[in-house]
């Protein structure tokens, strides 16, 4: 079995909101199939996003520290600093980059891949990486661990409460296209 629960990422907000991207990222990382990180920045935006979606601020706020008491080890301080000092298309998302070089994360998962240019990254010894593209490859390296963490995902699913198949559908509609199908063909 290959445990890659030493394989760190910066999850961009983008990739934690919405919630089918956010659930099947995080019960991975629950698997141990790899390490999440992120900053408080992220978790600021995340806030935002969720209350500009219509979540009310008390369930955002509790959103957030339940992913923190989660996953304990997550959270990235002390990354500030290197924001100056970064040079990417999209100033807001240096802070991306500088708490993926504070934590020597392997890879940033954002959606926005455009923003973290490919040459820029390898400088730092880092690369991006879509969602879609970075759950295929932590299920191809272990299928196994991948499944049973999905499993447990739809089983713990509520509002509404789904089977694997409705799930599989919605990761589609998410924009998980090939996770979605990979995760089917394991079945």
């Amino acid at each position: 079995m290959i445990h890659s629960v030493r394989f760190t990422c910066v999850l961009d907000t983008n990739v934690i909101y919405p919630i089918e991207i956010r659930d099947l990222l995080f019960w991975l990382a629950w698997y141990d199939l790899y390490t999440p990180k992120w900053s408080e920045h992220i978790f600021d935006e995340w806030i935002v996003v969720m209350k500009r979606k219509g979540i009310d601020h008390k369930e955002a706020i509790k959103r957030a520290q339940r992913a923190n008491e989660a996953f304990p080890d997550a959270l990235v301080k002390n990354y500030a600093g290197l924001m100056s000092n970064l040079t990417l298309p999209d100033k807001k998302d240096r802070h991306v980059l500088a708490a993926a070089i504070k934590t020597n994360a392997n890879v940033i998962v954002t959606n926005n891949i455009k923003d973290f240019p490919v040459e820029y990254l390898a400088t730092f010894g880092l690369s991006a990486k879509t969602a879609d593209n970075f759950l295929t490859d932590i299920i191809d390296l272990n299928p196994e661990q991948a499944i049973a963490a999905f499993k447990q995902m739809v089983l713990n699913r509520r509002n509404p409460d789904l089977d694997e198949f409705e799930v599989l559908d919605r990761l589609r509609k998410a924009g998980l296209t090939d996770t979605a199908n990979f995760l089917h063909s394991q079945l």
